[in-house]
């Protein structure tokens, strides 16, 4: 299956900028389960120093500066994605999901390469630091000697369950610790209390974004620009390896996801940040379409 997904990014500054310096992270990356065949970034007005580069997790990033005046700003990104079908998961999945999540971190400080890599994704970050509270709400998911994979479903479905999605009620840099109190958020913010709870049992789990594909009704036109970005979480299982899950959907990603990338947690894989010279407000507008071509 192949994807177009087209991502604009526009700001509207009240006053003209004299000067700006941003970091783009909105690449897709190539993946076990896509290709990223094609990808295009166009910056209107025309910066005058454009560098990309991978940053410490591989994701893709591109570093540009406009050092003239300008009153507007516009990134569109388009990406020609291409969803490769895999077993290998599956099987994988198939022939070690019995094992036990104690038994899994236990495997997990074995002296091999992937495992220690993993291990950067263990300790808590500021915005996904766990609390007594967090732990007590993750062990009840993770019971005693129960498998790991069946614990992360159950931990998936519950987030699903108990937190509202609600646009609009927290921010980026809202805590866990609030959000297990008001049970309310979007995709980020529920990606944040999964991986906080994972981690607080010792299990590595990283923060995913890209884009899920949106379906229209039956007999409805899909419009365009409604799709939107999007977040999960992956944990890593010895001998499996990395599984991702959507506690947004409860389900685990499959073709209507793509990646764009990873890191510890939002802040890691920021779509777009960027420091201006000005002292006045902006406004900013960010329109997704993704398609089947």
């Amino acid at each position: 299956m192949l994807y177009q997904i087209e991502h604009k990014t526009a700001y509207k500054y009240h006053e003209p900028i004299s000067l700006c310096h941003n970091l783009a992270r909105l690449i897709p990356r190539n993946t076990s389960g896509q290709k990223c065949v094609k990808s295009s970034v166009v910056i209107n007005p025309i910066p005058d120093v454009v560098h990309d580069f991978e940053d410490f997790f591989g994701n893709k990033v591109v570093y540009f500066a406009i050092q003239r005046e300008h009153k507007e700003l516009t990134v569109t990104v388009t990406s020609i994605i291409q969803q490769l079908v895999t077993d290998s998961l599956n099987s994988l999945l198939a022939h070690s999901a019995n094992i036990a999540w104690e038994e899994a971190r236990m495997q997990l400080y074995q002296p091999i390469l992937a495992y220690i890599d993993a291990r950067q994704y263990v300790p808590e970050t500021t915005i996904t630091s766990y609390d007594a509270a967090v732990t007590s709400y993750a062990l009840a998911s993770f019971t005693n000697n129960r498998p790991v994979v069946e614990a992360l479903h159950h931990l998936t479905t519950r987030i699903f369950t108990d937190f509202q999605f609600k646009p609009g009620f927290t921010t980026i840099a809202t805590p866990v610790s609030e959000l297990m109190t008001q049970k309310k958020g979007v995709c980020q913010d529920f990606a944040h209390v999964a991986i906080a709870c994972v981690r607080s049992i010792g299990l590595p789990a990283r923060y995913v974004s890209g884009y899920i594909e949106t379906l229209p009704p039956t007999g409805v036109e899909k419009l365009v620009g409604v799709d939107a970005s999007h977040a999960w979480f992956s944990v890593f299982v010895p001998n499996i390896g990395w599984i991702d899950f959507d506690p947004t959907n409860n389900v685990m990603p499959s073709n209507q996801h793509v990646t764009i990338g990873w890191g510890r947690d939002y802040f890691d894989i920021t779509p777009l940040k960027g420091v201006i010279l000005s002292s006045g407000p902006h406004r900013l507008s960010v329109s997704v379409d993704m398609k089947r071509i």
